[in-house]
């Protein structure tokens, strides 16, 4: 059976639309940072989704929780190597999605005899100053990106463009303005699952159905069971690990609005 590109491709865009499709409902992870630290933020139901992968570094991510729990290991794995065999000074966010993590799951994703990962990650780096902070976004064929100082993702591109639009003039000093910021923005990614319309359909109606608030957004999420969960890497500390998860106390007061 002769195989060409044209299916090639076709089983791409396949793999593409299955993964997308899963992958549209998942709970958006918002990363900011402050003046004190950084700040990964997501909404869970049972599973934990913010982890350490080693001093400075953390990861979230939406998707299938095996997959995560696979590349979660491989994070830590490949992390705890480096600093092992060479120096904790390597061990950065850099190398680890774009020569550890990423050719890794582009294998999977390019070969046809796999199931592709169910996969949409945020990977953070901790340095000296808010804006020399490093976030990579890994997705699920493999292909990232990086940048300074916030990043999201979530269900589609469209909605974490959305959420990432309301975190650019963000300069934030303390964890309480951060954590708002951070709901703000989950509440934006949540909401914006799908670019709306640009006009009225030909018989003008007006009953087209629009999005919730991001402040709507937010309260169901938390009506339905779903609970905030928020980790730090933090800046200036005594304390061995930098990384912390919040608290229900710490989280209180940035989610009186919501309840």
């Amino acid at each position: 059976m002769s195989y060409n590109f044209y299916d090639f491709n076709n089983a791409l865009q396949q793999r593409n639309e299955y993964v997308e499709g899963r992958l549209r409902d998942g709970s958006p992870v918002v990363g900011i940072s402050y003046d004190g630290g950084l700040l990964l933020l997501t909404l869970r139901h049972t599973q934990r989704k913010v982890y350490e992968v080693y001093d400075r570094l953390m990861m979230s991510a939406l998707g299938k929780q095996s997959d995560i729990e696979s590349i979660r290991l491989a994070a830590i794995d490949s992390t705890h190597r480096e600093g092992f065999q060479r120096s904790e000074d390597d061990v950065s966010v850099q190398r680890l999605v774009g020569f550890g993590l990423s050719p890794a799951v582009k294998r999977i994703y390019n070969d046809n005899n796999t199931i592709p990962l169910t996969f949409r990650g945020l990977f953070v780096e901790l340095n000296k100053e808010p804006g020399d902070d490093l976030y990579f976004t890994l997705g699920y064929d493999g292909e990232f990106r990086n940048t300074h100082r916030y990043a999201v993702v979530a269900g589609t591109t469209y909605a974490a463009e959305q959420a990432e639009e309301s975190l650019k003039d963000a300069h934030l000093g303390n964890l309480e303005d951060t954590l708002s910021a951070a709901l703000k923005a989950w509440g934006i990614a949540k909401s914006q699952l799908a670019p709306l319309p640009e006009k009225l359909d030909d018989d003008g109606d007006e009953d087209t159905p629009k999005p919730p608030t991001p402040e709507e957004g937010l309260k169901t999420a938390l009506a339905d069971g779903l609970t905030v969960e928020a980790a730090v890497l933090e800046r200036h500390t005594k304390r061995e690990s930098r990384f912390r998860l919040l608290t229900e106390v710490q989280l209180e007061s940035a989610l009186a609005d919501y309840k």
